[in-house]
């Protein structure tokens, strides 16, 4: 995990309502993470929100087009909303909130510290690194 970029998520927070924030990989392993979150709690989440990410880039046809590009993903709860957006090749942006949050709010301010971070939630492609008998 990259503790440096733990700071800029708690940036998502200043939203009145937004709750947590953590970054993944597209194959599901935490890559930072809000300080009101626990690790283990993050580590779940970012297995979860990988799965419907690709069940999400899997419904575009359903949407109009296998063309389509997936931009945004967003679950309601009782409790709140959990928002996902792409943020970087390999990359995804996960922010959970209360039920009564500003919507527009919270997304111009994910897209906000994705075009902030740049570079730096790009996450390369995992080599295989075994070696075969």
């Amino acid at each position: 995990m990259n503790n440096d970029l733990s700071w800029m998520l708690d940036s998502a927070l200043e939203v009145p309502g937004a709750r947590h924030a953590i970054l993944i990989s597209a194959d599901g392993l935490l890559m930072a993470r809000s300080q009101e979150i626990m690790k283990d709690d993050a580590d779940t989440v970012a297995a979860a929100m990988s799965g419907i990410q690709s069940l999400s880039r899997t419904m575009a046809g359903f949407c109009g087009g296998s063309h389509m590009q997936w931009r945004q993903t967003l679950v309601e709860f009782d409790g709140g909303w959990v928002f996902l957006i792409a943020a970087g090749a390999g990359a995804y942006l996960a922010v959970s909130s209360a039920p009564d949050v500003d919507m527009g709010a919270i997304t111009f301010r994910m897209q906000q510290l994705v075009g902030q971070l740049g570079k730096a939630l790009t996450s390369p492609l995992r080599e295989n690194t075994s070696t075969q008998a």
